[in-house]
């Protein structure tokens, strides 16, 4: 089982923002999150993910596929640009990245659940076990 790690996806103004950003910056191969330092646990998030937190909620991932150095000795965590949406679920804010099990990660959005729902409606009815 994976470990996975949860960010705010800070000044984004929605879902198309998130994935319309992860799109331009992986033209060119994986997207590069920069941080000062490379997490602890690394060796258990192989396969885990990055799980985006907008408006108080988990809404979607990006596959984490490895970490790199980046300048000034910082650490890259380099992500998949392909945005896969979650099942809603309430996650405080904070600051940087926190780990996440895998239990407690949220499912994928299928196609036949919760349709094109926005993210504020479909996390209340996550809420309230309706979905």
């Amino acid at each position: 089982m994976p470990l996975h790690l949860t960010k705010v996806a800070f000044g984004v103004t929605g879902i198309d923002h998130l994935r319309d950003r992860l799109a331009e910056r992986g033209r060119a191969g994986p997207v590069a999150l920069t941080t000062r330092y490379l997490p602890k646990r690394h060796a258990e998030i192989a396969g885990g993910s990055l799980f985006w937190i907008f408006k108080h909620q988990l809404v979607a991932r990006s596959p984490i596929i490895g970490f790199g150095e980046a300048e000034g000795g910082r650490t890259s965590i380099l992500l998949d640009p392909d945005l896969v949406l979650v099942i809603p679920s309430p996650k405080r804010a904070h600051q940087g990245w926190r780990y996440l099990d895998d239990q407690d990660a949220p499912r994928d959005l299928g196609s036949a659940e919760m349709g094109s729902l926005p993210v504020d409606l479909a996390g209340k009815l996550a809420e309230l076990g309706l979905v």
